[in-house]
């Protein structure tokens, strides 16, 4: 039984080792032929199969292609955001730089205009009363022509005219002529007094002074003591209240604009705040109702005028500065405004004034008593300005609306009281040429204040401006 069982084992051991082997050697066959079949891109079977796969995804080879392009895409947009940011940056710094150019620039020249100023007081010798312009070429032995002179009168002449004044306010003059000019034209004669307006938050313009001498005309400056892009809607301004000037919180600024009107040489017309007996400026004192404007207290407005009146006095300016104390007339005003003696307290004294003034038009809305006359605007407060002084009364600032047609009749009455006696003492005006949209008692109107607004209304003020009686002597326009 052993002897069976051993030869049996050893048989069967021998027989088995010889299967295995032949096993492995069948499946490293079978394997390799897998490998050549499936690697081999002729392979048919890999065709097979991949048609198989298409059958069941038909745009797996597209998908594979699509996130290629879109992986390519998404590099190109990262790689122009870059540029398109770092040009960005680019431009964001070329437009800092070009600011900062610009404010330079400007500041360069209203530096260069200071020192051209400076230079025609020079050139102008000890007289006061010329200036060299600074175009043109000096003669010498090169030849060339010099720049003619700019001449002005003296203050102590244009104080006491020999005749009457006529002024113009109009669209950007007396920076740009061509409203100006064009109105002169229609009316036929030029006139000799341009009327501008400037705040304190500019420097003084020399070339304003300068530019309108040279077209023969005296300057007449409102100067008005809050920025000069405020707005008429408001008469709050608290960094220019009257007790901060009073305290000296613009003394450099204002020795500094006296002594660059110095340089020029030139005289003009002050209009200091105007129209401070109203109640729609942050230089007024009170609303008529109890309320101060602006935190002003009563008697500021005098302390304020003489202030700057002796800055100006002690850099010499006064010498060429003609100081127009100009209220509003009084027909609208509070009641409290229009009483005996509110004006009377508004007035700086004969000593710090060389003009009395007046702002007064012809607007709606009327009230039923308004005859539409020079003496229904005027006479009023001419009765009260001529009880606190004789000085010469200048209408600074004067108009009329076309608003309901009367704006001829009221011309045709004005230049006939100025033709009277009893207004000798009017050295002129100067006319308020715009039209203006503003709020009159809270209704939004239009006003044509403009000269030549209607043909009847240019007539009439053409028939008015050449009467003798009236004392205008004006050259014809160009």
């Amino acid at each position: 039984m052993s002897e069976f069982t051993s030869n049996w084992w050893a048989q069967s051991k021998s027989r088995s080792q010889a299967t295995t082997a032949a096993f492995l050697v069948l499946a490293l066959v079978l394997g390799g032929i897998s490998y050549f079949i499936w690697s081999s891109p002729s392979s048919p079977v890999r065709g097979v199969v991949n048609a198989a796969v298409e059958a069941v995804n038909p745009l797996s080879g597209e998908n594979t292609v699509l996130k290629k392009n879109l992986t390519t895409a998404h590099k190109t947009i990262s790689t122009q955001q870059g540029k398109i940011t770092a040009l960005q940056q680019k431009v964001v710094a070329s437009q800092a730089s070009t600011a900062k150019q610009l404010a330079e620039a400007q500041q360069r020249a209203m530096t260069a205009e200071n020192a051209l100023a400076q230079a025609k007081a020079q050139l102008a010798g000890a007289s006061g009363t010329k200036a060299h312009a600074a175009s043109g070429t000096k003669s010498g032995s090169g030849g060339g022509t010099a720049a003619a002179p700019i001449t002005a009168p003296s203050k102590a002449q244009l104080v006491q005219p020999a005749t009457r004044y006529f002024g113009m306010y109009t669209d950007q003059a007396p920076f740009n002529w061509a409203t100006f000019d064009a109105t002169s034209a229609k009316i036929g004669v030029q006139p000799n007094v341009v009327g501008y307006f400037s705040g304190w938050d500019e420097t003084f313009r020399a070339n304003a002074v300068t530019r309108a001498w040279q077209a023969g005309r005296m300057p007449m400056m409102t100067w008005e003591s809050r920025p000069i892009d405020a707005g008429n809607d408001t008469n709050v301004a608290p960094d220019y209240s009257l007790s901060k000037i009073i305290s000296g919180s613009f003394d450099a600024y204002l020795h500094q604009y006296a002594k660059d009107i110095v340089s020029t040489g030139l005289p003009l017309a002050i209009r200091l705040d105007h129209e401070m007996n109203g109640v729609w400026y942050p230089w007024a004192e009170n609303d008529g109702q109890g309320k101060s404007i602006n935190g002003n207290s009563s008697g500021e407005y005098v302390q304020m005028w003489r202030h700057v009146h002796d800055i100006f006095q002690a850099e010499g300016a006064n010498n060429l500065v003609m100081w127009v104390w100009s209220p509003n007339i009084v027909n609208n005003l509070p009641a409290s405004h229009q009483a005996d003696g509110y004006l009377n307290a508004l007035y700086p004294g004969d000593a710090y004034v060389d003009w009395v003034g007046l702002s007064g038009y012809l607007r709606p809305p009327y009230k039923s008593d308004n005859d539409f006359s020079f003496n229904y605007t005027f006479k009023p407060s001419l009765d009260k300005l001529r009880s606190i002084t004789s000085k010469p009364i200048m209408l600074s600032e004067i108009g009329a609306s076309e608003t309901d047609g009367h704006k001829p009749a009221w011309i045709n009455s004005f230049f006939t009281a100025l033709g009277k006696p009893e207004n000798d003492d009017i050295i002129g005006f100067s006319w308020f040429n715009l039209a203006v949209t503003s709020y009159v008692e809270g209704v939004r109107a239009t006003n044509d204040w403009r000269i030549d607004s209607r043909a009847d209304s240019l007539s009439a003020f053409i028939t008015g401006l050449t009467k003798p009686e009236d004392k205008f002597t004006l050259t014809p326009a160009k």
